[in-house]
């Protein structure tokens, strides 16, 4: 599962925008994962509730994503991860004249689940399964 939480300001972004962002962010992930394993948060900060460098800051945005379905092995495709996410990202963050840090998480497979179902390995029929009817079921 891929899980982003983005963490800005509060009116940072439309209803629209954020729709935009997470259809962008699931797509990213589409080709070799079940759309429904693709998680989009999005955290308010209130004025006087983020600091950066001991100073109070409002314009500023942090990401931090979480993968569990799959890792990203290689120097390259991490780069081309990083890239994507930028991609992503920068029309929205620039329009609205915000600073960003992001960071990728990569946490345990053995200990996920979904509706009390462990989910399938990685590329066996029971995953093309959830792929295909996009939510968990017995296997």
């Amino acid at each position: 599962m891929p899980m982003w939480k983005i963490y800005h300001p509060e009116q940072t972004f439309s209803a629209e925008e954020k729709q935009q962002i997470a259809q962008k962010v699931t797509a990213i992930y589409s080709n070799f994962l079940p759309k429904f394993y693709v998680n989009v948060f999005f955290e308010v900060l209130k004025p006087e509730s983020c600091y950066i460098g001991g100073e109070e800051r409002q314009d500023f945005v942090r990401v931090t994503i979480d993968h569990i379905a799959r890792s990203i092995k290689s120097a390259e495709a991490q780069q081309q991860f990083l890239s994507a996410c930028t991609q992503i990202l920068t029309p929205y963050l620039e329009t609205h004249r915000l600073a960003w840090e992001l960071h990728v998480n990569e946490t345990s497979f053995e200990l996920w689940t979904i509706n009390g179902l462990k989910p399938p390995l990685p590329e066996t029929e029971a995953e093309k399964k959830w792929r295909l009817e996009n939510k968990p079921s017995a296997y």
